[in-house]
């Protein structure tokens, strides 16, 4: 489909974004690489092990459709070549740690020891405590950045949750996006911004 010439027809030079308007609406992720800004928090602000991974940003020149298409095409190839050095650097050995205070037992141990049933048993109706505070800890979604913000008094429930999701600010700018357009382009338009839409 990337050369398909009725596809192209469709998505190039439709809805085009540039650098600035990408930066004005806050947008992230694919739609922030499609406008040709290589903003991507796993290089940016790494964690868990991505500081280790060697990847390439994908990026858009024009900011349109066809161009938010081809940086999620070549981020599934990025994606399968972070999963094959995983796989390469990944350590023998246990994948979950042995505290049953915060990781269920193996369902063969609940069976024969009373002992693991009841922290199953606690973990799954009470959950694990944490420290009273709060975090703001943000990672690369499909989307964009997604942002959690977390509130804890010191108990097993969160007393606050809010969640950032790229799609908000994202799907703001639809009417943006569409001004000019025909029918068919404000369908292709939505969705360059979310394809499950």
């Amino acid at each position: 489909v990337i050369d398909n010439r009725i596809f192209k027809q469709r998505n190039v030079d439709i809805s085009i974004v540039s650098k600035e308007e990408a930066l004005a609406w806050g947008f992230s992720g694919p739609m922030i690489r499609g406008s040709g800004m290589a903003w991507d928090l796993r290089k940016s602000q790494p964690y868990d092990a991505y500081a280790k991974m060697d990847f390439d940003i994908p990026v858009g020149t024009r900011g349109d459709c066809y161009d938010r298409f081809m940086v999620r095409v070549q981020e599934v190839y990025q994606s399968a070549r972070i999963i094959k050095q995983c796989i390469n650097e990944m350590p023998s050995g246990p994948v979950a740690s042995d505290d049953r205070k915060v990781v269920p037992p193996k369902r063969g141990e609940m069976k024969q020891s009373m002992e693991s049933l009841i922290h199953h048993f606690k973990l799954v109706t009470e959950g694990f405590r944490v420290p009273a505070g709060q975090v703001f800890q943000t990672v690369e979604h499909p989307r964009g950045e997604l942002g959690v913000h977390l509130v804890s008094d010191g108990g097993t429930k969160p007393y606050r949750a809010h969640f950032r999701d790229p799609s908000f600010n994202n799907l703001q700018a639809v009417s943006m996006m569409c001004e000019g357009g025909q029918v068919a382009d404000v369908v292709v338009a939505v969705a360059s911004i979310d394809p499950v839409l």
